[in-house]
């Protein structure tokens, strides 16, 4: 029987000189002559640019930022911007968050985080062979839905009563979640505008992730769908099967595939025609059949409830606004905290506060499908 290692003892694979001055893993494993040096950021950026399509978005130095900061000696701007997302607290929380199901049971289910993953994957896969910013590109895709709350868009109706002008989640999250990221100027604005009720993004990478955001939510969210027993796998429509097919993956590539061909024929960032058109069915089919079925517009309206109760409480409880979100003591000030804590909160400690501090009984809780 092998015995499990013991991890209080060093392991001596770990402390052996593997060659001068290096201290290997396992093995040193050769991968080029010694004395390589490494090309650094401007030598990195030069190889880009010249690779790239001549509308990309090119990175310069530190980036165009709010607050200015001096480049990195290897990463790009954009990818600094990247590396800043993936670390970031308000897109680690998207775990917790729903993509269309309240806290489901099922952990088979997307969320808020697995879906800025597929959408990041899809929106890769146009603007690489495309010659576009691929870190750009992938930054905005993994941040753009850092500003949703929990429970989904019905958060967007609950809390833009407290909100001047509205809560728009797009909005949100570049201008108050993501603020203190400090990201390029234009990694803000492809996640500030890629709703596609929002005005134009600024650079072709950010009409990329628009477009990906929309191919990856309608595809897996009828895949979840079919998952939960909600809708059957032939229930798509021919305008949209004859098209992109019947599963997840053959309509992603034939999504993507279209885009590529399109854009590259264009010299423009957009779909043909016919595969457009088989995307908008496919979404039309989605919000009746999905989004906006009797048992999911009650349930928006017992989250929409359950959230604004929740904020009101946070309001008139001011000492309950947890991370610091309640600077100051004016009005305004404690409804902005309130709204940015609840704006951050996942599905589940949402359901908890509002069971622990507005007496929310366990089964009237918006939860599942």
């Amino acid at each position: 029987m092998t015995s499990s290692p013991d991890y209080s003892k060093p392991d001596p694979r770990h402390t052996g000189v593997a060659s001068a001055g290096l201290i290997a893993a396992h093995t040193a494993i050769a991968f080029s002559e010694p004395g390589l040096v490494p090309p650094e950021r401007g030598a990195r950026e030069d190889a880009q640019h010249e690779a790239m399509a001549s509308g990309a978005t090119r990175a310069e130095g530190a980036g165009d930022r709010a607050i200015a900061e001096e480049p990195d000696r290897f990463r790009t701007c954009f990818e600094r911007d990247l590396d800043r997302i993936k670390h970031s607290k308000p897109f680690r929380r998207l775990a917790g968050k729903c993509q269309v199901f309240v806290a489901p049971d099922n952990d088979h289910l997307r969320n808020r985080l697995t879906h800025a993953i597929e959408v990041a994957q899809v929106a890769v896969s146009i603007a690489r062979p495309l010659g576009l910013n691929v870190a750009l590109t992938e930054a905005a895709a993994l941040g753009h839905d850092c500003g949703h709350g929990p429970a989904g868009h019905a958060s967007e109706d609950a809390l833009s009563p407290f909100v001047p002008g509205g809560y728009h989640h797009a909005v949100y999250g570049a201008d108050v979640v993501l603020e203190h990221l400090n990201l390029c100027n234009e990694t803000v604005d492809a996640i500030r505008n890629h709703s596609w009720n929002r005005p134009a993004p600024m650079t072709p990478e950010g009409e990329v992730v628009a477009w990906a955001d929309r191919i990856a939510y309608v595809c897996h969210d009828f895949e979840d769908a079919v998952s939960a027993g909600i809708v059957g796998p032939g229930d798509l429509p021919q305008s949209v099967t004859e098209i992109v097919g019947k599963d997840r993956r053959t309509q992603l590539a034939g999504f993507i595939t279209g885009m590529i061909d399109a854009s590259a024929a264009a010299g423009a960032i957009g779909c043909d025609e016919t595969t457009a058109d088989a995307l908008a069915a496919f979404r039309a089919f989605n919000y009746d059949r999905i989004y906006l079925r009797p048992d999911a517009r009650d349930q928006a309206a017992n989250v929409i409830d359950l959230l604004q109760q929740l904020t009101e409480w946070l309001i008139h409880h001011p000492a309950s606004i947890g991370d610091g979100m309640a600077a100051g003591t004016s009005i305004e000030d404690i409804t902005a905290g309130a709204v940015r804590y609840v704006s951050g909160m996942t599905d589940r400690f949402a359901l908890a506060m509002a069971v622990e501090h507005l007496g929310w009984a366990q089964d009237k809780l918006p939860r599942g499908v």
